[in-house]
């Protein structure tokens, strides 16, 4: 179904980059019909062109008239002043993909032409290497091939999940903020793992495997993260050791706060944009 359409990705940030990589590395979209622009970092847009072989080009000279799907990926802050900008140059039978955390498919339809087909997507940087897990709500008006069409797009990346969009904040908080969750806890990890005087690089594979090996525990096996957890904490044991360490110094409560904050950010995004457009008339 992906054929000869054409993207543009409207910012160049490093989530765009991420999905642009596995779009490209997927083979299924030639470089050459995915296109990028940003609003003035020219140098950012030379070095997305160099490494993936993709058009970078000036917002001003971007036929948007052209594309089949146009990718929302710059700040949130900036998606109001963005739509208004190509709001008269949209196409009835075009795609709006907008991977902005915090952003519903209500306020990017309020300002756009009315019956504009819209997805909300939440990929995360795993995208790079198609392994991301990407989160897709769909608008009032998009049409259910569009939604096959983004589906199999967005596989290109990894694994996809359609979920009612009341739902999508709390997937920001787990997928969408998750692998930096991750790295934090490799980060250190990492860092206590050299006092040991092990070399660095044979740290960071030990401890990327180790990470990698629990995650397909869970895919292959089926089992809960508990009964997984208690399966390798023998009494008494070095992992009980370690596990009562984490509880005492208060780690479960840290990843718990953790996804509440980003779900709540994401939320506040939203309330943000809903109050600025009340303040400014265009609802209500």
């Amino acid at each position: 179904m992906l054929g000869k359409k054409k993207i543009a990705f409207i910012g160049a940030g490093s989530m765009a980059e991420a999905m642009i990589s596995g779009i490209v590395a997927s083979e299924k979209l030639a470089p050459k019909n995915i296109f990028v622009t940003n609003r003035s970092n020219h140098h950012r847009l030379l070095e997305l062109q160099n490494k993936y072989g993709v058009p970078a080009v000036n917002r001003d000279h971007l036929n948007l008239n052209s594309m089949d799907i146009i990718v929302l990926a710059m700040k949130p802050k900036d998606v109001e002043a963005t739509l208004h900008s190509i709001k008269n140059t949209l196409k009835p039978h075009q795609l709006i993909l907008s991977v902005l955390a915090g952003i519903s498919t209500t306020f990017i339809e309020k300002n756009v032409p009315f019956g504009q087909h819209v997805i909300r997507v939440m990929p995360n940087t795993s995208s790079m290497i198609g392994e991301s897990a990407t989160a897709i709500s769909a608008g009032r008006h998009t049409s259910k091939q569009n939604i096959s069409f983004a589906i199999e797009l967005l596989q290109c990346i990894g694994e996809v999940y359609t979920i009612p969009e009341e739902k999508m904040d709390i997937f920001t908080g787990i997928a969408g903020s998750g692998p930096a969750y991750f790295y934090y806890l490799m980060e250190q990890m990492e860092k206590e793992a050299q006092k040991s005087g092990l070399s660095l690089q044979i740290i960071r594979k030990i401890i990327a495997q180790t990470v990698v090996g629990a995650a397909r525990m869970i895919q292959e096996q089926g089992a809960s993260p508990a009964i997984l957890r208690e399966n390798v904490t023998s009494p008494n044991g070095t992992t009980a050791a370690g596990l009562a360490a984490l509880k005492r110094h208060g780690g479960g409560k840290a990843i718990t706060e953790a996804i509440k904050q980003a779900t709540n950010r994401s939320n506040e995004i939203s309330l943000q944009l809903e109050k600025s457009e009340i303040r400014t008339g265009v609802i209500g």
